[in-house]
């Protein structure tokens, strides 16, 4: 399947049709079907205490399984169709890489009750990772980095989205519309009409909507995906599995995963090479490796702020009355999400908590500036409309301050 780069660019989305081969959609329904009754005991067993009999099943509006914690050698072609050349090979060409891993698997499922429409939003967060404006350039000067998947099982059209939403932040009557119609179709909108198997791949950042989360039969495969080697650095650039998860899975699968694994590893140490550079103020190896994680010269910037976020997890979770608290309570500490947060843990392991706190003073300054635009462009921090108000980057702080402000 042959795909246009810059029809993502341009647009925001791409629609495809017949993602799923025709032949493998009926069995790719049944063991969808198997794994969603594995994961239906889970969710029983964990339900807390005041939560009605079958847990997240019966209370979810939109019920996610993340079908890599309950695929096995009978299902694997759930997890092989996410590795196929009409998903993780369009991936790869959309984000114009040398290769490209997946990063998140799960299946969207109808709600036992009509729960109505979600609320319009994007898929980031400009205060915990850059502000808006620097990650949709370096979208459209660069490519994307990280691509998103909607692959239904049965036809689907709850999926609304603003095209070309992505490239810009909210226009004042968007803003208006999600402070008090989030829930109503928004001007501009418009739903994504997919039949069984098609596929619509898109930017996280533009604007979309559940718009009915009604008790229809609803089975659709939720993918993320990330490039290794591309121009820019990814917005997302780790994994929600665990490689664990392949030991009952077909050789070649196994072998795929390890590969991506490896490149996220190789992915670590230059970031602490990165780290160690700036903490040493040894700005041309710096540069050198600032480089090989954002290749683009363009909006190099944002990567250095993605980079400032980690190292602020890093220090966190290298202090000690942070190190001494429950997992649960560490995920909390640095909102990482349970399914990634091994990947933080392991890579803070990398640094004293000496080296974390003096790579995390190096960039004091660049936080600073950025804590001053969100005390200036976001009235209410609780508020995920008004989140999305930090647009614009450190005025007149461009890679060389940063180096300079060591």
């Amino acid at each position: 399947m042959k795909v246009d780069p810059q029809q993502l660019i341009d647009d925001g989305y791409i629609v495809l049709r017949q993602v799923v081969p025709p032949d493998q959609l009926e069995e790719l329904r049944t063991n969808f079907e198997i794994l969603l009754e594995k994961q239906k005991v889970v969710w029983a067993r964990e339900r807390k205490p005041d939560e009605q009999p079958g847990g997240v099943w019966t209370t979810s509006a939109q019920p996610r399984v993340f079908f890599d914690e309950v695929v096995d050698t009978a299902t694997a072609n759930t997890v092989e169709f996410c590795l196929h050349e009409n998903t993780l090979g369009v991936s790869q060409q959309l984000m114009r890489a040398p290769e490209a891993a997946i990063t998140l698997m799960a299946l969207m499922c109808n709600p036992v009750q009509d729960h109505g429409p979600a609320s319009w939003h994007r898929d980031i967060d400009p205060t915990v990772q850059a502000p808006l404006k620097g990650m949709q350039m370096d979208y459209v000067k660069n490519g994307p980095g990280y691509v998103q998947w909607n692959i239904p099982l049965y036809d689907d059209s709850v999926f609304w989205l603003v095209p070309k939403s992505y490239c810009r932040p909210n226009t004042p009557e968007e803003h208006q519309h999600l402070l008090t119609r989030a829930q109503e179709p928004m001007p501009g909108g418009m739903p994504i009409e997919l039949s069984a198997g098609d596929g619509v791949v898109y930017s996280h950042m533009g604007l979309h909507w559940g718009s009915n989360y009604s008790t229809k039969l609803r089975r659709t495969v939720h993918l993320g995906y990330r490039a290794f080697g591309g121009d820019s650095y990814p917005i997302v650039d780790h994994f929600y599995w665990n490689l664990e998860f392949t030991q009952h899975l077909p050789t070649e699968v196994r072998t795929q995963f390890e590969r991506f694994s490896q490149l996220h590893q190789q992915q670590c140490d230059v970031i602490e090479a990165t780290f160690h550079a700036i903490r040493n103020k040894d700005a041309n190896g710096f540069r050198n490796t600032l480089a090989k994680l954002h290749p683009g010269e363009k909006e190099r910037m944002v990567a250095v702020i993605f980079l400032s976020k980690l190292a602020d997890k890093v220090r966190k979770l290298k202090a000690p009355e942070i190190n001494k608290l429950s997992v649960e309570a560490r995920i909390g500490e640095i909102s990482a999400h349970r399914l990634n947060f091994h990947l933080y843990e392991d890579f803070a392991h990398r640094f004293s908590t000496k080296d974390a706190e003096s790579i995390w003073k190096r960039f004091s300054t660049l936080y600073e500036k950025i804590e001053a635009e969100i005390i200036r462009s976001v009235p209410e921090r609780t508020s995920r409309v008004m989140r999305y108000q930090l647009t614009d980057m450190p005025a007149n702080f461009e890679v060389e301050d940063f180096i300079q402000s060591w």
